[in-house]
């Protein structure tokens, strides 16, 4: 039996288009291993049409894959907490106006108020970091949610140092390992690949 079985998760996206396949490939492995996933995106994921994909096809593709109907509004994320929806939630991928937005205490998208509303049960919350300036502007948020109580990050490195000096983006393939540590209270290491 998988670890992830019966494992209730939930698991939210926001606007890095370009890591949205690597995440739901992550995605659909949780799911094939029994976890129960509810999806939640930010406004902007769940809206917008880019070059990687209409957001229609996008968000039917994750509605079937978990088998839930995506939170996709601020009053749908309220109860999360309340309700004791989750074991563990999932922010992959996690934008550097998201990081910004928790390390302020900002609550004005679906994703940020699924957080608050979980973290208030001091559940784990797995942010899997992808922007394009995370080693600039968005350096001293992501500091500063490595040292909140219950926030674990999935290993992050360079993509492109050449292009984007200042990007860093998770490894997705280690989010599995990475929500296995935290539901028991572990950062996953080495963080920095």
């Amino acid at each position: 039996m998988s670890e992830f079985e019966g494992m209730k998760i939930g698991y939210a996206f926001c606007g890095s288009f370009c890591t949205f396949e690597k995440s739901i490939v992550e995605l659909e492995k949780l799911v094939k291993d029994g976890a129960i996933v509810t999806p939640i995106m930010s406004f902007t994921a769940f809206d917008t049409n880019t070059r990687f994909g209409k957001a229609s096809d996008i968000n039917k593709r994750i509605e079937d894959i978990c088998k839930n109907k995506i939170i996709s509004t601020i009053e749908g994320a309220e109860p999360i907490g309340p309700q004791k929806m989750f074991d563990i939630l999932i922010v992959a991928p996690c934008t550097g106006n998201t990081v910004a937005k928790l390390a302020a205490g900002i609550i004005d998208t679906p994703v940020t108020m699924a957080v608050k509303s979980h973290i208030r049960n001091a559940k784990p919350v797995v942010l899997a970091i992808a922007t394009n300036d995370a080693l600039a502007g968005s350096a001293k948020n992501i500091g500063m949610l490595l040292n909140y109580r219950n926030f674990y990050f999935v290993p992050y490195g360079q993509d492109n140092f050449n292009a984007k000096p200042n990007s860093l983006v998770a490894d997705f393939s280690l989010l599995g390992d990475t929500v296995l540590l935290a539901a028991k209270g572990k950062q996953i290491q080495p963080l920095l690949l």
